[in-house]
């Protein structure tokens, strides 16, 4: 068999093993190494796997991934989400479909400090699904503003899955959350704008509720500033040079771990609690990661990557065409894939296929614009039925809302979504823009 017909054999096994639900590490491990063996021998592979754990995970860009990990886990343990919430709900709560507008913006900076999707959507599920059940809401709208709330981990930064796109794509850590800023921040006004129009549609599913009186708004505000000057000392100083990504981080845990300290949270059975879910995350994250490199490894030896990017140049399609295309695989393996392993299995090959078209972009910029809009994209993926992992964490959340239910309270959000990426498309500066203002 030729390494292309092999390779495309490999990508197929793999898509069967990921609807068959194998544990996505192994099957992109086995079948990498399987392929490796007769793309090369076995010896090269032992050759090559001698050396690939200590290059890989002594690498000092990956460990800002636990770092930010445990940052977020001490941030979800101390409470942290609860006083986002309260702050934003103080502020906004009292306007049709306020407190879901709120768990918006709630979710948006617990995400900017987490980084994670999942937990962004679990952590504020348990703050604001009982106040917003309490105060009438739907539950339909609750759901999916909170299953769609989750999603902004992935894209504001810092980001873990921005992270490993860096790492993959060898672009600069510190301008891809740059690029991020003005994507993210579209997201929450997207979303907020859904649930201003869906409230105007169904007045009952978001009911209003008293102002809180400008007291009660101002103190909820003090219960935040801290988490608002770590935040921003870590993303000002990372944007500003004064710290690497890795040192930012380090910094963020030991900053969020003080204000737990300070404010009688943080005990030492929640400190071992962090750091044992966070060796737990990471654990799981870099088995992904060495078994992604493994099959992106025996795919390279292939060519495959560099044969599609031909091939594509020599059909004649138009750069927007195929990035259409690309799009709507997205979107279609979103629906029964997480966005990790999505980002791991199809980067490596499309990334140089991108690379190789001309939008009349400088090449980082098309970097950075392809790999934002991958990330929207992978975003819907987390919360398109049938198994967007999202819904998932909801729907076990909130057992008196029913699937459907669920659902259905994603659509005004997925339509958001969809206007996102047209605007992203058309604009591709709104991805580099202030790259270039700030750096």
């Amino acid at each position: 068999m030729d390494p292309i017909s092999l390779a495309l054999v490999m990508i197929a096994v793999l898509l069967a093993a990921v609807f068959l639900r194998a544990p996505i590490a192994l099957a992109m491990g086995g079948i990498g190494a399987v392929g490796y063996m007769l793309l090369a021998s076995p010896g090269a592979l032992a050759a090559y796997l001698s050396t690939a754990w200590p290059d890989k995970f002594l690498s000092y860009e990956l460990a800002i991934v636990p770092l930010f990990i445990l940052m977020g886990n001490i941030a979800t343990l101390t409470g942290i989400s609860g006083r986002l919430f309260a702050a934003s709900n103080a502020w906004i709560g009292h306007f049709r479909g306020g407190m879901a507008m709120a768990t918006v913006a709630g979710c948006a900076m617990f995400g900017s400090i987490s980084g994670s999707s999942l937990a962004t959507a679990s952590t504020m599920a348990r703050v604001a699904l009982p106040e917003m059940s309490r105060h009438g809401y739907s539950g339909a709208l609750a759901a999916g503003t909170l299953a769609a709330g989750g999603t902004l981990g992935i894209l504001i930064p810092p980001s873990v899955v921005l992270i490993i796109y860096a790492l993959l794509t060898e672009q600069n850590i510190v301008k891809l959350f740059l690029a991020a800023t003005i994507p993210g921040t579209l997201a929450v006004i997207g979303f907020m704008l859904a649930i201003a129009i869906w409230v105007r549609l169904f007045p009952a599913e978001g009911p209003r509720h008293a102002r809180a009186p400008l007291r009660t708004r101002l103190r909820a505000l003090a219960g935040i500033w801290h988490i608002v000057a770590i935040f921003g000392g870590v993303l000002g100083g990372i944007y500003g040079g004064l710290f690497t990504p890795a040192e930012g981080a380090s910094v963020g845990v030991v900053a969020i771990a003080l204000a737990g300290l300070l404010a009688g949270r943080l005990t030492p059975r929640i400190l071992l609690d962090c750091l044992i879910d966070t060796a737990v995350s990471s654990a799981m994250i870099f088995a992904i990661i060495f078994g992604a490199d493994i099959f992106n490894v025996a795919l390279a030896l292939s060519r495959l990557p560099a044969e599609m990017a031909a091939w594509v140049g020599a059909t004649g399609l138009g750069p927007m065409t195929v990035l259409l295309a690309i799009i709507l695989f997205y979107l279609l393996m979103g629906c029964v894939m997480d966005s990790l392993s999505m980002i791991l299995l199809t980067v490596p090959v499309f990334f140089p296929t991108m690379m190789a078209l001309e939008f009349g972009l400088a090449p980082e910029h098309q970097a950075l614009w392809f790999g934002i809009i991958t990330l929207v994209v992978v975003e819907i993926g987390m919360i398109t039925p049938p198994v967007g992992m999202n819904l998932f964490v909801i729907s076990a959340m909130a057992r008196d809302i029913t699937t459907a239910q669920v659902f259905r309270g994603t659509l005004p959000f997925i339509l958001a979504e969809f206007v996102r990426i047209g605007l992203l498309v058309a604009f591709p500066a709104l991805s580099f823009w202030l790259v270039q203002v700030i750096m």
